[in-house]
């Protein structure tokens, strides 16, 4: 697309500065071992008080101040334009773009997770995208996305990476006359003359509203989701070949459809992003860990590392087929199958910690598993407090769905409640219960 020249050279010139940047603190030469380091997970809850909150910068974000493209020539990229409002019940970042048809008064938004550690495994976002601007005339020819980009080092640099989970056009543009959203994955690029190679898919229809987005990248396949709705797959060269940041931005493509009589301001709101490292998730399952971490009053977590020849997990998440014993923090007993019956419907208990095979379990793609791949499941799918925790032929459903959350509870997030040790009986043979979660020490979990 010839329209986006000028935004491949400006975010290539950003992604180098700021890796060069984290070189000279010695962050990029960090490489642990293979054995040492996990994949690691992002959420952010964007709980902040605004551009200049302290925890913004600390937590790696990057908002944009520098002149450039994308966008209109002469247009500024505002720090102001980054603001952290309440927006549907919940706390949002917010990109602001604003325009009254000339370069002189037309500003963009842009945020970035600007050091690249992102590579492979599932990109998560909730966007509220807008058709029509929050104040002014209608009309601009806006971009409001969402995607991962490398630096371009020359003209088709064969390692350059980007992936456009969303570009979404209200108003048409780049030989669109009415709302188009686009997902985009790029080879490379020449940029004088413009020369262009990617594979794209697009959906010529509005998706005004809160909308999940989503990819999955692994296996040479780059999988796009809207509501949980697969959109596009793309594959082959244009799969990328490096680490990318994560970024979002909202600019004019230009001034053409700007209509006179004032200035036209627009909104694009994102609830949270999420992303696990080398981890293929359903979108539902995306969802869960979302729902789990919120459940849990996690409003930031970023463990996520920048090498590629990690495994999936980190020491609060370990592998997929590592075992583990789950031990309780209030009594430090274990997580047990009694007597090693591991029938169908056989309630769990806890019981003191052994090395036994009942005690043995594994985080498998959002279950808890025995050795002998039994499932924990809530007993019938049932969702009240008081229900019942046992295991099951593993099935898919959503009363096998667990999640380990950093504040300890052991979460099943299509009842949004916790793993608990019923009536606080503190001896061995104490069963274990779905319970709304309150923070007691008797559904407090970790591994050991």
């Amino acid at each position: 697309m010839t329209h986006v020249l000028i935004r491949r050279a400006a975010h290539a010139v950003t992604a180098v500065v700021a890796a060069a940047g984290l070189t000279s603190i010695g962050i990029a030469a960090a490489q642990p071992s293979l054995a040492a380091v996990g994949c690691g997970v992002l959420f952010d809850d964007f709980s902040y008080s605004s551009p200049s909150d302290p925890a913004l910068g600390q937590r790696g974000w990057h908002v944009r101040t520098n002149a450039g493209g994308p966008g209109v020539p002469g247009a500024s990229w505002s720090a102001g334009n980054i603001s952290f409002p309440t927006v549907d019940g919940q706390k949002v970042a917010r990109l602001q773009a604003s325009t009254n048809g000339t370069a002189a008064g037309t500003s963009h938004a842009e945020m970035s997770l600007s050091d690249r550690r992102f590579f492979e495994g599932t990109y998560f976002a909730r966007i509220k995208f807008a058709d029509t601007p929050a104040s002014g005339p209608d009309g601009d020819i806006v971009n409001q996305t969402f995607y991962t980009i490398s630096p371009l080092r020359y003209a088709f640099d064969p390692i350059y990476s980007e992936l456009d989970f969303s570009e979404y056009l209200p108003n048409g543009g780049w030989g669109e006359s009415g709302p188009t959203n686009f997902q985009t994955t790029w080879y490379t690029y020449q940029a004088d003359p413009w020369v262009q190679d990617r594979q794209y898919s697009k959906q010529n229809r509005s998706v005004a509203g809160w909308r999940d987005v989503m990819a999955t990248v692994a296996n040479g396949e780059v999988r796009y989701y809207i509501d949980g709705q697969l959109v596009g797959t793309h594959g082959g060269k244009f799969y990328p070949r490096q680490n990318m940041s994560i970024d979002f931005n909202q600019w004019f493509i230009d001034l053409t459809g700007h209509t006179a009589g004032g200035t036209s301001v627009w909104h694009e709101n994102i609830d949270y992003v999420f992303h696990a490292k080398k981890q293929v998730l359903t979108p539902a399952e995306a969802t869960a860990r979302v729902t789990s971490l919120r459940a849990a009053g996690t409003t930031h977590t970023d463990n996520v590392t920048a090498d590629n020849g990690c495994t999936p997990g980190t020491p609060d998440n370990p592998p997929a087929g590592s075992t583990t014993r789950i031990v309780s923090n209030w009594n430090n007993k274990c997580v047990d199958v009694p007597g090693g019956n591991f029938a169908d419907r056989q309630r769990v208990q806890v019981w003191d910690c052994t090395d036994g095979t009942s005690q043995k379990w594994q985080f498998v793609n959002g279950t808890v598993r025995t050795e002998n791949n039994k499932c924990l499941d809530v007993a019938d799918a049932a969702t009240n407090d008081g229900a019942a925790i046992q295991i099951y032929t593993c099935n898919g459903t959503a009363a096998q769905q667990f999640v380990l959350s950093a504040a300890g509870d052991l979460v099943n997030p299509q009842a949004n409640k916790c793993v608990d040790i019923a009536e606080w009986k503190p001896d061995n043979g104490a069963l274990l219960h779905l319970w709304t979660c309150v923070g007691g020490a008797n559904q407090k979990w970790r591994r050991g």
